[in-house]
């Protein structure tokens, strides 16, 4: 080997070093960022802490979706559909007014009840029928077909 290849092979290896030792210090100095006043135990602490956090936010995830589940069930079986309809009963004779009434309760899925009350001077009569998807197994008058239909637009 000669001087010449020699101290090419020197100058080659210094600049090696050097580019080394520059990465050895941007290397370090992220290291010291990522660090930045801990230590590897509390960086994995905190590894460990964010993973307990997302096993706790799926699990609050889950809860929330199966509640909304169960409320949206209740919600269709509540009363949403209400309709009143006054009308008078005994219009031949001109006794009770506009005092009867009918009133539809429905749930979404058109369940529910009708409460009617036919009024004259000497009495009130007060009937109820269930419904069911709409329709009931009783005969309904046009008054309580016409809250029940209502209703069902509410």
């Amino acid at each position: 080997m000669t001087p010449q290849t020699l101290q090419i092979s020197v100058i080659v290896l210094a600049i090696i070093i050097f580019a080394l030792l520059v990465w050895l210090f941007i290397l370090d100095r992220r290291m010291k960022k990522l660090l930045a006043g801990k230590d590897a135990q509390s960086l994995e602490g905190t590894i460990v802490a964010l993973g307990n956090d997302i096993r706790a936010l799926e699990k609050f995830q889950s809860d929330t979706t199966s509640y909304l589940t169960n409320a949206e069930e209740r919600i269709k079986r509540s009363i949403q559909g209400v309709e009143t309809i006054r009308f008078n009963a005994f219009k031949g004779n001109g006794e009770g007014g506009n005092q009867s009434f009918a009133i539809a309760l429905l749930s979404e899925n058109g369940d529910g009840t009708v409460i009617s009350s036919l009024y004259a001077r000497d009495r009130v009569s007060v009937f109820a029928k269930p419904v069911k998807n709409f329709t009931s197994e009783f005969e309904m008058t046009e008054e309580e077909k016409n809250a029940v239909k209502n209703a069902t637009r509410n």
